[in-house]
């Protein structure tokens, strides 16, 4: 299971914790513990740690969003993905 998906899980039983049985309770908190104990956060040397939030915070993304682009593009610029094509046709947001 994905962490978006316990997320979304613990969101609905919060929100119907007096249907919710106490042995589903139970199995959706031991896989959000489970969850929780294999996350590794990855240290990052302070200027490394505040450049991305400041990127991050100036783009309106999420900071693990930006690691996964940077991360994305960085595996991509160096051939160790295939580039994605883009659809040249299709909308975009922003500006050039």
């Amino acid at each position: 299971m994905s962490r978006l998906s316990i997320s979304a899980e613990l969101e609905s039983a919060a929100d119907r914790i007096a249907d919710i049985s106490r042995a589903n309770l139970q199995i959706i908190l031991r896989r959000a513990a489970l969850m929780l104990r294999n996350v590794a956060g990855v240290p990052l040397e302070p200027a490394t740690d505040d450049a991305l939030n400041s990127i991050a915070a100036e783009m309106g993304i999420g900071r693990s969003d930006l690691i996964q682009i940077v991360l994305r593009e960085w595996l991509e610029a160096n051939a160790y993905l295939p580039v994605r094509m883009i659809d040249e046709e299709s909308e975009t947001e922003g500006s050039a």
